[in-house]
């Protein structure tokens, strides 16, 4: 059965490399992403030998199991043909391609997938990546060392660890069924898309509703603006829906649309000036698959990481607990330079301190019972001292005692007499002489 809906292809080389080593086709039945690795010639090469592999595989199947079958042999079979392109071309050793592929049965999704290329699912408002990504960052996310956030920017994102390669005959592909129904959109891209693109604006391109060439339009040039330092490949493929398309002409994109046996000639060096200098990552590898004894180094750098990690937040921890713990004691040792008047149970206390409180910490201590009881003090004294009065320094918090303390004298009238001062003595007489 034909497959009924619309699809469309779309493939860019970026804005830093200079030649384009993906590839992909947009067909009747089949659909398929390729990113090529093994320098400026083997990826593209390798991605072209997987896309063409594969397209006769563009036909109805009667079964799930015959497409996975056929898909599986076709993979298998490219392997062999990048092994003999390898041995024939020595300069090509170590070329490899990823591989997402779905081929439609009916009401089914028959996917293939090897490598990091990526299949995404848009269904019911909601976007789910369908395949897992066969890299060195991805097991250590799997492994919970790392969080899909860190992937992103880990410095060996671009290791695979599976990949349709010259040095394995029997590819391990992930292969499984899933049940389609109208109005998915079935995403297939390479990681110049999903590793500058975030899922979050992949779906609003997605719930934007447009027909899968303007959206795979508009996902393209998100990459672009993101900067683009890998080749950028998407195929979108909706299934009915009001996009519905019938063509009989597949679209065949990036490297392997160049015509079978033409050579694509090398890339000029580009030359630099002091205003655009060139870019050394132009025509570097994408992906690499690493030796055994590479993976070991890796994971045994990614334990060191973790180390440093580590041993820096704990450090920085011990740093913020040393910088709170010196604030926390440099604002108590301001809070014991401050005083005020306040009340026990019954009588008038000097206090050092502030009269806030931090939960169950004190900030204030009892420095003088002044033995001046709260009955003894007029209402408005009692008052304030029941609020507490706010001295400037302990001398002021005396004189305001000094103060209460006439307060009291007055109420309980044993106010202190004012001295009674000494009469003055009447000045003598001088004796008065007889007149003789």
């Amino acid at each position: 059965m034909v497959f009924e809906g619309s699809s469309a292809a779309i493939s860019h080389t970026g804005k830093i490399r200079s030649n384009n080593q993906d590839s992909g086709y947009s067909g009747a039945n089949l659909f398929v992403v390729a990113d090529g690795m093994g320098g400026h010639a083997g990826g593209d090469v390798a991605s072209s030998l997987a896309i063409h592999r594969l397209e006769p595989l563009d036909q109805p199947y009667t079964s799930t199991e015959d497409a996975q079958a056929s898909l599986q042999a076709a993979a298998t079979t490219a392997a062999g043909d990048l092994i003999r392109a390898a041995k024939d071309r020595p300069e090509l050793a170590g070329l490899g391609t990823t591989l997402s592929a779905i081929i439609m049965v009916d009401d089914y999704a028959v996917i293939g997938h090897i490598g990091d290329s990526r299949i995404y699912l848009y269904r019911d408002d909601a976007l789910t990546q369908i395949t897992a990504d066969h890299t060195f960052v991805q097991r250590l996310v799997d492994s919970g060392r790392i969080t899909p956030e860190e992937a992103r920017y880990h410095p060996r994102r671009s290791v695979l660890m599976r990949v349709l390669s010259d040095m394995d005959a029997d590819p391990e592909l992930d292969m499984f069924v899933m049940h389609t129904q109208p109005g998915d959109r079935w995403l297939l891209c390479s990681d110049g898309l999903s590793g500058v693109v975030d899922e979050a604006h992949i779906l609003k391109a997605m719930r934007m509703g447009m027909a899968p060439g303007r959206t795979a339009d508009n996902l393209l040039k998100q990459a672009l603006d993101g900067g683009a330092p890998d080749n950028v490949t998407i195929v979108l493929v909706e299934v009915g829906g009001q996009h519905a398309l019938h063509s009989g002409t597949a679209t065949v994109v990036g490297s392997a649309s160049n015509p079978a046996n033409v050579t694509v000639p090398p890339v000029r060096a580009p030359r630099g000036n002091w205003l655009h200098p060139v870019r050394q990552a132009a025509n570097d590898p994408s992906h690499f698959e690493p030796a055994p004894e590479y993976l070991e180094e890796l994971i045994e750098e990614d334990r060191r990481r973790a180390k440093r990690r580590r041993i820096g937040w704990i450090a920085g921890m011990l740093v913020v607990v040393a910088v709170l713990a010196f604030a926390a004691f440099a604002a108590y040792s301001w809070t014991q330079t401050r005083y005020f008047v306040g009340a026990d149970e019954d009588s008038v206390v000097i206090y050092q301190g502030v009269q806030q409180n931090i939960g169950p910490i004190t900030l204030s201590t009892p420095l003088r019972d002044t033995d001046i009881l709260l009955a003894n003090l007029p209402p408005y004294q009692r008052d304030s001292v029941e609020r507490t009065i706010t001295a400037r320094s302990f001398s002021d918090a005396e004189a305001i005692v000094a103060r209460l303390q006439a307060g009291a004298d007055r109420v309980t009238g044993e106010e202190t007499p004012l001295p009674t001062p000494l009469p003055t003595p009447l000045p003598t007489p001088s004796p008065t002489e007889d007149a003789g």
